[in-house]
């Protein structure tokens, strides 16, 4: 059965064309064009209802969703397709490591208890087959809620809290098994591991050993403790788990001083939320000016053996890391595409130096360890929202990444990477999310989540990828690489969808031609095809279900056939999460999705329990009745 299905959807990728440009083509003869006049903002997707409905009408009936589409929901529950069925697996708080305490609601519980339990607010992760039946699952937890945390709400800190809160943050690494009602994780596997803020890790790379890395309590500058706001991930051909640091600067507070130019590029402030500075001094930077430097890296995790060491990987570059898209090239290079989640920030891409050998496991855990960084420009004709782009690279000495600019090493560029992609005139993005590569033609795209202040400063003008001012709602572009070579320093692109809201607005804000009243959605963030090449789409958006966001509901799930275009609802979340985290299991018969922050700003969700219970972070596990393939 399984070979039968597996068989099926290959015919269907080898039916995939090929030919970029007519892909963009095609895909643009299916957008609504308005060359408009009434703003300064060039070119528009028109949302004309007529236009609209002709464009759904040529658009062929995909073979590659088979589920039924779902409505919108604002309900405090998990929704999946008619046939389909989704449970959770692991909550917040449920014991991992041997010996942790089960959950306790108060918010009592010290910081040793939840160095031993599941980390708070799930995110990416990633599946790693022991066995046909056993699995390890590699996950982030990226912030936890002080107001869920604690039993005083995050109003009367101890240096013990701050233990607690930085043990609910990182990385949780843990066994699951086959059981006859679907995966069911093991408390007391010898695999399983906590991750958390204070975990002893490595700085590797061209940066490492650096003087901007030398603190008080490491002079070597290649030691470092922790990592958090672990926001997506990646994995490697070689079994190990990348973890992104995202926002990391927000654990950060300058209490004294003004902030150097380096320091408010990647938003240290005065303040913190966290108040971690207020216990832990590394997190002071007024005494501990380079601990920064330290976090905002690409973290390498083997997970099979809960004794190593993780490596942070220097030559990817620091900034906000959203996730790591690995793919290996035609020519043996491992390639890794990168967004940095920012408004305004850049998408990149990093080339091994050496070449991926099957037969080499050793060898290829050095494949981060050397290579090239580029970052990307996007240029369009003006009112257009296709065009040409460059991979533009960042080493030093090249493309004015001089001392005369403010960079005196290989090291200082990938430090400030953010910095030396505006130096080589790098375009500005509306928040690059997770990017997938797909698993057959090597198309690439990636989320542009929104961009409330794109048109609004001078550094983020509007055009090409970017087309709307006030982004509310966002859109995913994707990229072809010259010669199907993703080591390639050129590539077409185009935009695959635009998110909007067609049942409010009659212009541009309404979206592309695929977005219609019954899949439409706000801000997309994860993102991820499946073996057979469909795409998984998962939001982050406004739940509100009010003005721009009516008929929106609560955060989603949707699948789009990249050939068609089509669009399908798979799944809604409960009050006020976000949906994220997705990653299927090989036979392509279990989905993994996490729920984060369920109730966040102290919304009425007491989801998975119910009743009067607390809301959890959550991941579930999603499969069809019927035991087939995910998708079909």
């Amino acid at each position: 059965m399984i070979k039968d299905h597996l068989q099926a959807d290959s015919a269907i990728k080898q039916e995939q064309d090929s030919d970029f440009s007519k892909m963009i083509d095609a895909s643009l003869s299916r957008r609504r064009l308005l060359q408009g006049g009434a703003t300064a903002m060039g070119l528009f997707l028109a949302a004309n209802p007529m236009a609209q409905a002709i464009a759904a009408s040529s658009h062929p009936e995909s073979k590659l969703l088979g589920f039924r589409k779902i409505p919108t929901s604002t309900a405090d529950t998990f929704v999946v397709p008619e046939g389909y069925i989704a449970r959770p697996m692991i909550s917040w708080g449920d014991p991992i490591l041997s010996g942790a305490p089960a959950f306790n609601e108060n918010g009592s519980q010290p910081s040793s208890a939840q160095a031993g339990q599941f980390g708070d607010n799930t995110d990416g992760m990633s599946f790693f087959p022991l066995s046909d039946d056993r699995a390890l699952l590699a996950v982030n937890n990226e912030y936890t809620n002080y107001t869920l945390l604690f039993d005083h709400k995050g109003k009367a800190l101890t240096a013990d809290d701050v233990k607690k809160a930085q043990a609910a943050h990182g990385v949780s690494v843990f066994e699951i098994k086959r059981t006859d009602i679907g995966w069911e994780y093991i408390k007391d596997s010898s695999y399983n591991r906590r991750i958390t803020a204070n975990t002893e890790m490595m700085l590797t790379g061209p940066a490492a050993g650096h003087d901007l890395f030398k603190t008080s309590a490491d002079r070597s500058g290649k030691k470092v403790l922790g990592t958090f706001n672990n926001c997506a991930n990646g994995e490697t051909p070689w079994g190990t788990y990348l973890t992104c640091e995202e926002n990391f600067n927000g654990y950060f507070a300058k209490p004294e001083g003004e902030q150097d130019p380096h320091q408010k590029r990647y938003g240290i402030k005065s303040d913190s939320k966290y108040q971690w500075h207020q216990f832990d001094s590394r997190f002071d930077v007024s005494k501990e000016p380079n601990e920064p430097n330290r976090h905002g890296w690409v973290v390498e995790i083997d997970p099979m053996d809960p004794t190593s060491t993780p490596l942070k990987r220097t030559a990817l570059g620091r900034f906000k890391h959203e996730n790591a898209a690995v793919t290996v090239a035609d020519n043996g290079h491992v390639v890794v595409y990168l967004g940095d989640d920012e408004r305004g920030e850049h998408i990149y891409k990093f080339v091994s130096k050496n070449k991926y050998n099957a037969s080499d496991k050793a060898g290829n855990r050095n494949l981060l360890e050397e290579g090239t960084l580029f970052v990307a420009r996007f240029n369009a004709k003006e009112g257009e929202v296709k065009g040409t782009g460059e991979w533009i690279e960042l080493t030093y000495g090249k493309n004015s990444l001089t001392r005369e600019n403010g960079f005196n090493s290989q090291a200082e560029v990938m430090i400030f990477a953010r910095e030396a992609a505006t130096v080589v005139g790098a375009t500005t993005m509306d928040r690059p999310e997770w990017v997938a590569v797909h698993p057959e033609t090597k198309t690439v795209c990636c989320t542009l989540t929104n961009n409330k202040h794109r048109g609004r400063k001078d550094n983020q003008p509007v055009g090409g990828p970017n087309p709307r001012a006030a982004n509310n709602y966002g859109q995913i572009v994707r990229w072809k690489e010259s010669n199907g070579d993703n080591t390639s320093s050129t590539f077409k692109w185009d935009l695959f969808l635009v998110a909007g809201n067609p049942t409010v607005h009659k212009d541009f804000y309404a979206g592309s031609a695929n977005i219609t009243d019954e899949n439409m959605f706000n801000s997309p963030d994860g993102l991820g095809f499946d073996q057979a090449g469909r795409l998984w789409i998962m939001t982050d958006g406004k739940y509100s279900n009010e003005g721009d966001f009516a008929g929106m509901g609560n955060n989603q799930v949707l699948v789009a056939d990249p050939n068609t275009g089509e669009v399908r609802r798979f799944a809604t979340g409960p009050i006020a999460c976000e949906l994220t985290g997705l990653t299927f299991s090989p036979d392509q018969r279990t989905v993994f999705i996490g729920v984060q922050h369920p109730g966040e700003k102290d919304q009425p969700s007491h989801f998975p329990a119910g009743g009067n219970r607390k809301p959890r972070s959550t991941i579930m596990v999603v499969q069809r009745k019927d035991g087939g393939i995910i998708g079909t």
